[in-house]
């Protein structure tokens, strides 16, 4: 992690070596808290953050499946967000806002434990490498199965749900793989370690419902949306790990991955196609201001003399 300047703590912006927590926060023990992954984009008209207002939206609906209570409305958190981006300076940045059950007491309940709310931003790449990008990832299917929906709410982004996350890209990366495909308990195709999952057969795209315990991906949201655009027919369904061997593309969707291929999965090469390429083109297009279809996704930034993206 690269580091910047400030950072935006329970409403004040410190430094970011002093953005510190006492070791006895609930959420460190016990995994609770919530957040989110957005992106800030350099565009011809000045930076602009990626749907803002669904992914702060998000950050609201886990806190509630979490019975947290945000001290900040999220026009507030909006705020904080644009001014410590301009404060940073970043024409481009990935940003983390979160929330957790901080210090108090240290039973399982959060009784007595308030909810500090902190933002980061930093200049990160794509999560799965810029190369991969171009080419494509290789992916195991896990022997860790995606947590179900009576488990854990999947559709909060919630830090402790990402222990299941944790132990399926580790597995993958320890057999020299990139990352890792969890199945459900019935066998179904889910999810990446953090991305959705699309498989593209005969000009069609398929990808696997909410009720697989996946999270509302809004990168998800978003290619649907561009793909329906282009003329695509794009259906969820359920699918089985057959369904990656036997496919003619695969790609995987996420803030931080973006859109990047799948050229294998378990050594069956699948290899990144044309259509994944088109809507990786047509996404970065959107992100990044070039698409004035999809312009009202973009929530612009004041930033003075903000320093160039990194390549």
């Amino acid at each position: 992690m690269r580091e910047t300047e400030t950072i935006w703590m329970n409403g004040e912006f410190v430094d970011w070596h002093d953005a510190k927590v006492h070791v006895g926060v609930h959420g460190l023990h016990y995994g609770t808290g919530v957040f989110e992954g957005i992106r800030c984009y350099e565009t011809p008209d000045g930076p602009a953050v990626f749907r803002l207002r669904e992914h702060l939206q998000r950050l609201e609906n886990s806190a509630r499946l979490l019975h947290m209570e945000l001290p900040y409305q999220v026009e507030e958190i909006r705020t904080a967000m644009h001014e410590l981006i301009g404060r940073n300076g970043l024409a481009e940045c990935y940003v983390r806002p979160f929330a957790f059950y901080g210090y108090g007491e240290l039973g399982v309940h959060t009784k007595g434990n308030p909810v500090e709310v902190v933002i980061m931003s930093w200049p990160w790449a794509n999560y799965l490498g810029d190369e991969n990008a171009q080419t494509g990832i290789r992916a195991k299917i896990s022997s860790w199965e995606r947590v179900g929906a009576n488990v854990i709410p999947h559709v909060a982004k919630a830090t402790g749900i990402y222990l299941n996350s944790m132990l399926a890209v580790h597995e993958a990366q320890a057999a020299g793989y990139d990352e890792a495909i969890l199945l459900t308990a019935e066998g179904f195709i889910a999810d990446g370690s953090g991305e959705n999952i699309f498989v593209v057969k005969d000009g069609r795209i398929w990808t696997p419902p909410l009720s697989t315990s996946i999270l509302p991906g809004i990168t998800r949201d978003t290619v649907i949306q561009i793909a329906q655009d282009l003329g695509y027919v794009v259906e969820e369904a359920n699918l089985i790990r057959s369904d990656l061997y036997l496919a003619d593309e695969i790609f995987m969707t996420g803030t931080a991955a973006e859109v990047t291929p799948v050229r294998s999965v378990d050594d069956y090469d699948v290899g990144a196609g044309p259509v994944t390429l088109e809507l990786q083109a047509a996404y970065l297009d959107t992100v990044r201001g070039r698409s004035e279809r999809w312009g009202h996704w973009l929530d612009r930034v004041a930033v003075d003399k903000a320093a160039p993206a990194e390549a």
